[in-house]
């Protein structure tokens, strides 16, 4: 069952149609990325509608189950002609995403229309679940990910500025076939290590920790990870915080199974960072789903409800941290899919044990 079919699937018996307005939502049903137009979707049929500069691009690059069109006289008439062509009367739409002006001129254009909400939690579970295509889009995107950490080893020195390394894992990243970042790229030092999301700054690379979050975008997908390297030689307190961190990832990794719970998963890890004593210096969640977004659902956190669980194709990130406020930081994080038969398939290859970079 493609993307399409299973959302019309849900759609069928609460709407006549539904109106997607997301970039992410329109790439994920249509598989072509653009920023100017809208989906009108029926139970029986899709419309992709967007403007010259697009069309003959989606006429090719759309899913064949799509008709493109460029209307003349605007999306909102043409969405009109075509409700009107399908008899449909009620409109679902996504409700995080579409604006308040967007409403009020679809309110307005079409006054005995009913605009319904329930769109978005729809979607939002339907991309939870990522079939094999999706899967392998995402190994390709954390495998230029993990080429650029090992080009980065290289590159790291103690003349290098925080903004240097960021740049040269983008640059990477995008020589190699990445169609861009993720994210905007963390690569932090010393001192600032101690933030999670830090930003680079235009200074040489400090002493301690370098922290570095960043992961390629290949396919429309993310990737995402996080590795922790010393610049200089590591004290006691610094190799027993970085094995600390080392050591939750591992618990985590080990206990990640189809079932299990998120909040659950997120104990697992920070029991064994609060047993270090390090209690209250994990303040973030263990991970989050991975996709189309860097962050979307599911999350796996201490916030999650109770019922919420790790299923096959779910994509996760597993990320333990510690940060000592003014002092220093480390977090290591690696991609994980559940599989069919329930257990983890980790994308993330790049080694985790503690690297000391001296020249």
């Amino acid at each position: 069952m493609t993307h399409l079919q299973a959302f019309q699937k849900k759609l069928h018996g609460k709407a006549d149609a539904a109106l997607i307005t997301s970039h992410q939502n329109q790439f994920y049903l249509s598989q072509f990325p653009f920023e100017d137009g809208f989906l009108l979707i029926l139970p029986d049929a899709a419309y992709l509608l967007t403007d010259f500069r697009y069309f003959e691009a989606a006429s090719k690059a759309a899913s064949d189950e799509f008709c493109v069109k460029a209307p003349d006289t605007g999306a909102f008439a043409e969405i009109g002609k075509l409700m009107e062509a399908h008899k449909a009367t009620t409109l679902w739409v996504e409700e995080s995403a579409l604006t308040l002006a967007q409403k009020e001129r679809l309110a307005t254009t079409f006054p005995t229309l009913s605009i319904l909400p329930g769109a978005s939690p729809v979607l939002c579970e339907l991309r939870k679940f990522k079939d094999e295509k999706e899967l392998a889009t995402m190994t390709t995107a954390q495998e230029l990910t993990d080429a650029a950490f090992t080009h980065i080893l290289d590159f790291i020195c103690k003349e290098r500025t925080e903004i240097e390394v960021a740049l040269e894992l983008e640059f990477f990243m995008r020589k190699n076939g990445a169609e861009g970042l993720a994210f905007d790229t963390i690569a932090v030092s010393g001192t600032a290590s101690a933030l999670p999301h830090g930003v680079p700054r235009n200074c040489t690379l400090e002493n301690g920790f370098l922290t570095m979050d960043f992961g390629a975008r290949y396919g429309g997908y993310c990737a995402d990870m996080t590795r922790t390297v010393m610049i200089g030689r590591a004290d006691a307190e610094q190799k027993r915080l970085y094995e600390t961190v080392l050591a939750a990832q591992k618990a985590a990794l080990a206990a990640a199974k189809a079932g299990i719970g998120c909040a659950a998963l997120d104990k697992v890890a920070r029991d064994v960072i609060d047993n270090a004593g390090y209690k209250g210096c994990f303040g973030h969640s263990l991970g989050h789903g991975i996709g189309i977004d860097v962050h979307e659902a599911p999350a796996v956190s201490f916030r999650a409800p109770a019922d919420a669980v790790l299923a096959p194709g779910h994509v996760v990130s597993c990320e333990p941290g510690i940060y000592l406020m003014g002092k220093y930081g480390c977090r290591i994080e690696d991609m994980i899919a559940v599989k069919e038969d329930g257990s983890i398939h980790n994308f993330t290859k790049s080694p985790k044990e503690l690297i000391e970079i001296c020249r």
